[in-house]
């Protein structure tokens, strides 16, 4: 399926890189990747359509935009970096089914990414999809910048640093505020692992095909679920206390100021030990404490 994709080349990708003058840029996250198998599997699990939306986000040299837009009905392509969306321009000048947008996708809410693009999908009569080798450093701002707008995507698929899925799949012991962050919108899969020694140039860290399946309603609480965060994070300030010790200020601290009496009695009502630690309390007892503290 990637065999002709003319963007896979690591010559080609170093040859662009010096008609740029551009060294890839590690804050960035300007990995390039250069495997047909990986690229394979990214675009078999974004389960792509004829009539899909695609938002895709740092495009770089255009090896993942080719396949989305061969495949999708319209695609738009959000790079930061202005001499890789100028490049993206003219490289594909001849697909009139995608947009490249140069800005930076953290301050482009989607509704305004797809008004021009796709209004049908901005107005929320028909669904999208966010397909993207996310930039390392972003990859948690750009996945609650997704989730949390109230026009989020049907499903997302996303290369993201190993480590960082690992967490956002996490079970209880393990659990972190991203996980729940993540799991309030979406059931999270990881698709493939992907080696260091697919991209160029090679970074340090291993990724990961992450997929995301978005609820149609947030799991829990679903008429405010980033106040239910909120008190999730008030948990996790104070990690290595006891959940009893440790909410009370995390709640002042988030300006949840209560009672510390009132804090245990949700818990117990919620049944939860209040020498439990933040990381083995799971969405569901989050939001039962939730309910019974009745915070705003």
């Amino acid at each position: 399926m990637t065999s002709a994709n003319p963007y896979l080349s690591p010559a080609r990708v170093r040859a662009a890189l010096r008609a740029l003058d551009l060294r890839p840029s590690r804050g960035m996250g300007q990995n390039f990747l250069t495997d047909g198998a990986a690229l394979t599997k990214i675009v078999n699990a974004a389960e792509l359509t004829a009539d899909d939306t695609v938002i895709e986000v740092g495009p770089g040299l255009g090896v993942l935009t080719w396949e989305l837009a061969q495949r999708a009905r319209t695609v738009i392509a959000v790079e930061l970096d202005r001499r890789l969306a100028e490049r993206l321009r003219a490289e594909f000048r001849a697909f009139s089914n995608l947009a490249i947008i140069q800005g930076d996708v953290l301050h482009l809410p989607p509704e305004i990414m797809l008004a021009e693009h796709a209004p049908d999908v901005a107005a929320g009569a028909q669904p999208y999809k966010v397909v993207a080798n996310l930039p390392y450093a972003i990859t948690s701002a750009a996945l609650r910048h997704f989730l949390s707008d109230p026009l989020r995507p049907t499903l997302m698929v996303v290369l993201v640093q190993r480590e960082v899925a690992d967490r956002i799949c996490a079970r209880p012991g393990d659990l972190s505020v991203l996980a729940h962050a993540v799991q309030i919108y979406a059931e999270p899969e990881i698709i493939a692992r992907i080696p260091a020694s697919c991209f160029f140039p090679t970074p340090e860290v291993e990724s990961t095909i992450l997929r995301l399946r978005i609820r149609p309603q947030p799991a829990v609480a679903p008429e405010q679920p980033e106040a239910l965060l909120r008190l999730i994070k008030a948990g996790f300030l104070h990690p290595r206390k006891q959940l009893g010790n440790a909410l009370p200020g995390g709640m002042a601290a988030m300006g949840m100021k209560t009672d510390k009496q009132r804090i245990l009695e949700a818990l117990a009502a919620a049944g939860i030990d209040p020498a439990r630690r933040a990381e083995t309390v799971t969405l569901d007892e989050w939001g039962a404490v939730y309910r019974a503290l009745n915070v705003p």
